[in-house]
């Protein structure tokens, strides 16, 4: 792995209050060793060259606990991702209420734990949240990106860069530290991951006003 050099890290920027005050989601019927693993074969099915990077322990940025990230992945022609992968269902629905479509919250811890590692890791090297959505429901309602089975599952994976997510994110629970992007927003930001790693075959499905890779 890279040796990366001890930094101080940008605090990110706070994120503004939701109307929804919002609480921390549960991952559902598939744990987070899932997402992961899901997200690891898809890689390899692709042949895209990657490093299991998490160890579930926390570095320490000039005395400050950091949350480690998941990946190290080598994109073809591209600079290397920083990957924190996170699970959601999709939709999501918990006691009886309305399904919720394309759930991207995360902590505010995550956000400062991958802002610290891209400035270590310093240029050629990128951070981005990669969402793995176990899809359930409807299919018309799915994303618009390769489904991807393993164990009985299907999985869609949309990854966002660490800085246009800091942009766009807002508090969601104060309670809970954590913040989200508005589905409309997110959808403009978020790009399925093989439009990434393979533009040359799959950018024709990009929709109209999402973001640069």
């Amino acid at each position: 792995m890279h040796s990366a050099r001890t930094l101080a890290c940008e605090e990110p920027a706070l994120c503004g209050t939701s109307p929804a005050g919002g609480h921390a989601a549960t991952a559902g019927p598939a744990t987070r060793v899932d997402y992961e693993a899901a997200f690891a074969t898809f890689l390899s099915s692709r042949g895209v060259p990657y490093v299991d990077a998490n160890d579930h322990r926390a570095a320490s940025f000039w005395g400050a606990a950091v949350k480690s990230f998941d990946f190290l992945v080598y994109p073809p022609g591209g600079p290397a991702w920083l990957v924190d992968v996170k699970g959601r269902r999709f939709p999501y629905t918990a006691g009886g209420g309305a399904p919720r479509y394309w759930e991207n919250w995360v902590t505010l811890g995550d956000l400062e734990g991958l802002a610290c590692w891209e400035q270590a890791f310093g240029p050629g090297y990128e951070a981005r949240l990669v969402f793995a959505y176990l899809l359930e429901g409807a299919e018309s309602r799915w994303p618009a990106a390769t489904r991807f089975a393993r164990a009985g599952h299907r999985f869609a994976f949309l990854a966002v860069r660490l800085d246009a997510y800091r942009r766009h994110c807002r508090r969601r629970s104060p309670r809970w530290q954590t913040c989200t992007v508005p589905a409309e927003v997110f959808r403009g930001i978020a790009r399925p991951v093989e439009e990434i790693l393979d533009p040359a075959t799959t950018g024709g499905r990009r929709r109209a006003g999402e973001g640069p890779p």
